[in-house]
């Protein structure tokens, strides 16, 4: 897999940023289909964020006929549950995990980043955060599913990771019923999780944005 680098946008009040926050696009997109989420987020005066987008690399997908297109994994089957490919998963969330790494490396408090993703990247989201050695500040999955619920290993340092889930009851593409799956397995396994469902498709939703902000600015604020 070639790994086509990120989109980084730094804090636009100019000071060093502080925090972190992690957005792992869709099936498709690039980095920048969240670059304008970025400035339409009510954050507290005074949050010193640095927005990493990173770009999935280009990959053919089963599911589209074999066609090559960014992609954090191949999709094998599109049937409820989904069979993927799990090893290009895991890749990629090492990689996203390596990028983590990279800003505590660079001064950042690692309970100061968060992980956030959409789609296939919530899925990877869910394996890079869960399995990360050093304990981070949150974890937004958005329309999306646990892909890898059955076979991450845990880490001890995340077990208390707060995590927001946030789907649309209109979903034709993720099933509203793959969040609520995810949301009732993290349950089960004493984490700390929130639901929240949205009337809308596989989509962001203007009302998401807001309680998107809500949920940054207590957990970085």
């Amino acid at each position: 897999m070639s790994h086509p680098g990120e989109l980084i946008i730094e804090p636009k009040s100019g000071r060093p940023a502080d925090a972190c926050v992690f957005i792992l696009h869709g099936l498709g997109a690039d980095g920048h289909d969240f670059e304008p989420l970025v400035p339409a987020l009510p954050l507290k005066a005074g949050l010193d964020v640095r927005f990493i987008l990173p770009h999935a690399p280009r990959l053919p997908v089963t599911i589209n006929g074999g066609m090559v297109m960014p992609a954090w994994y191949d999709i094998h089957e599109m049937s409820l549950d989904r069979r993927v490919d799990t090893a290009q998963l895991v890749a990629s969330a090492e990689r996203i995990q390596a990028l983590v790494q990279e800003q505590i490396d660079h001064g950042i408090d690692s309970r100061r980043i968060i992980l956030a993703g959409f789609s296939q990247g919530g899925a990877v989201a869910y394996q890079a955060a869960l399995s990360f050695d050093a304990p981070l500040g949150g974890l937004l999955a958005m329309s999306t599913y646990f892909a890898t619920a059955d076979t991450i290993t845990l880490a001890e340092a995340n077990r208390e990771l707060p995590i927001e889930i946030h789907h649309g009851t209109f979903d034709p593409v993720v099933h509203e019923s793959l969040g609520k799956a995810a949301y009732q397995r993290l349950q089960g396994l004493g984490y700390a999780v929130h639901y929240q469902t949205y009337p809308m498709a596989h989509a962001v939703c203007p009302q998401q944005v807001g309680d998107i902000a809500t949920w940054l600015n207590v957990r970085l604020g």
